[in-house]
């Protein structure tokens, strides 16, 4: 039981006590099945070569990898990886009058569930990858130093999207590209 339930000094009552050991039981089994299927996951995750391949991709893990496989499978069903950015509503809207388009915000029509979970994984990418090693550090710089920080972050998960669709749909594995200041 938790110290609160077993701590004579505090002034709960035995039904209390009861209660506050009952919650406590039922978070522990909780935390027990989390734990299950986050294993379970990473075990499918594991096990798929299309999910291996994209999670040697900063930003991916098992749940983003997992659902990009589920949702689209090779990729065959997109000719681009604009074209599966663009289903999951990564790319910006567009309006255009006399011939002057403007470019607006995410459209965030489609797949709801993976671009939340894409952009999750861009924003940990984007705190974390050493931008010094890799050629992608430089336009997250260039991107950083013009564009407020959500915008890099939703930029960066249409690249990851579009990186997580050419990786899928040629079968080969991701090969990140070194830069040059890291030779």
């Amino acid at each position: 039981m938790n110290d609160t339930g077993e701590n004579a000094e505090n002034a709960l009552t035995p039904m209390m006590r009861n209660l506050i050991g009952r919650l406590y039981e039922e978070w522990k089994a909780v935390e027990e099945q989390i734990d299950e299927l986050t294993d379970s996951l990473e075990q499918i995750a594991a096990n798929d070569a299309g999910c291996c391949r994209i999670r040697k991709i900063p930003g991916i893990g098992p749940v983003v990898a997992t659902a990009i496989v589920a949702a689209i499978g090779n990729g065959a069903a997109f000719r681009k990886g604009r074209d599966f950015a663009a289903w999951l509503g990564l790319v910006p809207r567009q309006y255009s009058t006399g011939g002057k388009a403007r470019l607006l915000g995410i459209s965030k029509r489609g797949n709801t569930y993976l671009r939340k979970i894409l952009i999750h994984g861009a924003r940990a990418a984007a705190m974390r990858i050493k931008r010094d090693r890799y050629s992608i550090g430089a336009w997250m710089n260039a991107l950083e130093a013009r564009a407020p920080r959500n915008v890099l972050v939703v930029a960066m998960a249409n690249k990851l999207a579009r990186i997580a669709w050419a990786v899928l749909s040629s079968g080969e594995d991701y090969r990140p590209v070194a830069s040059l200041a890291a030779a």
